[in-house]
């Protein structure tokens, strides 16, 4: 039998055919198409501006430098996500620590921060520059209170919603930046929507927009053509461009971008599907022994995954494991999100250890994703959750 992927992106003909008049168009690179899809982005989020660019990886770099972040800073972060949400501090040269998650969301836990920042505003230790919240599996944190410490503290926020575009927090679209200076979304090929490889970092600020645009293409600019008449030679020839900062390569090319204004055409249909699935999981799991995911009432989760925790608190990871290779003989592509970052070799090195962030860890310990794309079927769904009854040794699915 196929194996079925954790994950997919969907290409239909209406992809191929907007991808294939680029081919044939005469940009490639940076062409219209680019501002075409940060046009679709602002318009769907609401937000003022949108920078798109090769990863999302880049855009949280890019959203550390145009805040600033260099040495001596620190950035605080969830534990739970791909290093990406870390190393962008750490490439700019700054500290890096973590937040405990929440128990029920697996995001940043609103309340660990505030007991963080107020313990280290007691003992003198050095206070965020900017605070990293990650939008886990597709549900936003709860970034209301997390925007009233920013504004006590006096930290920056940037929202890591990879796995979150077409989500809502407080019926508002993730991506509008209400709470937050700069939100980041992704398009590798397992996320809602893809580019192929892509991201997008939106924001409200011109100044942070200018300066995410400055640097995603080498720091360079071209000076704009001034005549004093219309006979007049312009005071700067056409040729001309300027170095301004130390920029990076960070841009996407128009094929990519062509594809992603395709896709934004279908988020909301993707994102629906998501949900419905999402929602039958919850019905056909009920009664085994795992952990469904808990939807917070403050916001709507796009369903990027859909983790599962195995077994009981407290259980050793190695249930988690013989459910895993059980799935996997079954031909059912289940996968692991996210080894917390700080048990990582690098960060470890940096004097992070195992029990550094309980919740983190056991939230790790007994968590599998579950296949859910937009594309899956009821029958591919129904093979899933046949598989876990069969494992689980529940009673079978009618």
């Amino acid at each position: 039998m196929k194996r079925l992927p954790y994950g997919r992106q969907e290409i239909l003909q209406s992809d191929i055919n907007i991808v294939t008049r680029v081919l044939e168009s005469d940009f490639i690179t940076q062409g219209p198409y680019v501002p075409l899809f940060e046009a679709a982005i602002t318009d769907y989020c609401g937000s003022r501006h949108a920078v798109a660019v090769n990863s999302a990886t880049s855009a949280l770099h890019l959203a550390c430098l145009a805040l600033d972040v260099g040495p001596g800073d620190v950035v605080w972060t969830s534990p739970i996500t791909f290093v990406a949400s870390a190393n962008c501090a750490r490439l700019c040269g700054a500290a890096v620590d973590f937040v405990d998650v929440d128990p029920q969301t697996y995001n940043l836990c609103a309340q660990a921060l505030e007991e963080k920042l107020r313990v280290a505003m007691r003992f003198g230790k050095p206070l965020p520059k900017v605070v990293i919240v990650v939008h886990f599996a597709g549900q936003s944190c709860e970034m209301r209170a997390i925007a009233a410490l920013a504004d006590e503290f006096g930290f920056h926020v940037v929202e890591d919603a990879s796995h979150a575009i077409g989500g809502r927090y407080m019926n508002q679209p993730i991506g509008k930046c209400i709470y937050s200076d700069i939100t980041v979304f992704s398009f590798h090929p397992v996320k809602i929507i893809t580019t192929g490889e892509g991201g997008v970092a939106t924001c409200n600020s011109d100044k942070l927009y200018e300066r995410m645009s400055l640097l995603r293409t080498h720091g360079v600019s071209r000076p704009a053509l001034v005549s004093k008449s219309p006979d007049s030679l312009p005071t700067t020839e056409p040729w001309v461009y300027e170095q301004h900062e130390l920029g990076l390569n960070y841009r996407l090319t128009d094929i990519q971008a062509a594809l992603g204004v395709s896709q934004m055409t279908r988020l909301d249909e993707y994102v629906s599907r998501r949900r419905v699935l999402a929602d039958q999981y919850n019905d056909q799991l009920v009664g085994l022994n795992l952990t469904l995911p808990w939807q917070a009432e403050y916001g709507e989760s796009a369903y990027h995954l859909y983790p599962v925790l195995i077994g009981q608190k407290g259980e050793s990871g190695q249930y988690r494991r013989a459910v895993y290779h059980h799935m996997i003989k079954q031909g059912i592509g289940v996968n692991v999100h996210y080894i917390p970052v700080h048990t990582q070799p690098y960060y470890q090195q940096l004097g992070f250890k195992s029990g550094d962030f309980p919740e983190a860890e056991a939230y790790y310990s007994r968590t599998l994703t579950l296949p859910l794309f937009g594309s899956m079927t009821n029958d591919e769904q129904q093979r899933v959750v046949e598989s876990l009854y069969i494992c689980l040794e529940g009673k079978k699915a009618a």
